[in-house]
């Protein structure tokens, strides 16, 4: 049984699996976006969200917290130039946002096992600054519909329609 267990094993070890997604948040920092299976993109979320949460803390942090927040993010990518790219770019692009700062794009079926793939993406700048929401609706109170003109009643039957056309 599974009770407790968020992550998914893809058949593979954990080794394996530690490896292949470590590959895949690289190709995703250095790229923007990859193509991959629904599950995989699904799963690859949790780790992109929160290495950028990881990056978005060196905002404005002193040099010694800045660099323990990079070892940490090394620790975890491996890749010099992808860390770089992670403090440099894409935690000021994110740091208004509170999270969710990728998207997944199903694009449909593989050719050759039938298996579900998707985009994962980061958000564009626009997006990701932050964008204004619209103002919720108000709810009206029915002093608003009656001082609205009362709408015509529509005629039910072909009788009522020609007796209202000869008034």
């Amino acid at each position: 049984m599974r009770h407790h267990r968020k992550e998914k094993k893809f058949g593979r070890s954990t080794e394996h699996r530690k490896a292949m997604f470590r590959n895949q948040l690289n190709s995703l920092i250095d790229l923007e976006q990859i193509r991959t299976t629904d599950a995989k993109a699904k799963e690859l979320r949790r780790h992109a969200d929160r290495i950028i949460t990881l990056g978005k803390q060196g905002i404005g942090a002193d040099k010694a917290t800045l660099y323990t927040l990079r070892e940490r993010a090394f620790a975890r990518l491996r890749s010099r130039d992808t860390v770089r790219k992670l403090f440099d770019t894409l935690a000021p692009r994110f740091k208004e946002r509170a999270g969710g700062y990728t998207r997944i794009i199903k694009i449909g079926r593989r050719a050759g096992d039938n298996a579900a793939m998707s985009v994962i993406e980061f958000l564009p700048a626009e997006v990701a600054g932050g964008a204004k929401k619209k103002a919720p609706k108000r709810r009206s109170t029915g002093a608003a519909k009656e001082k609205a003109a009362p709408k015509a009643k529509k005629p039910s039957t072909k009788k009522e329609a020609a007796a209202e056309k000869t008034e």
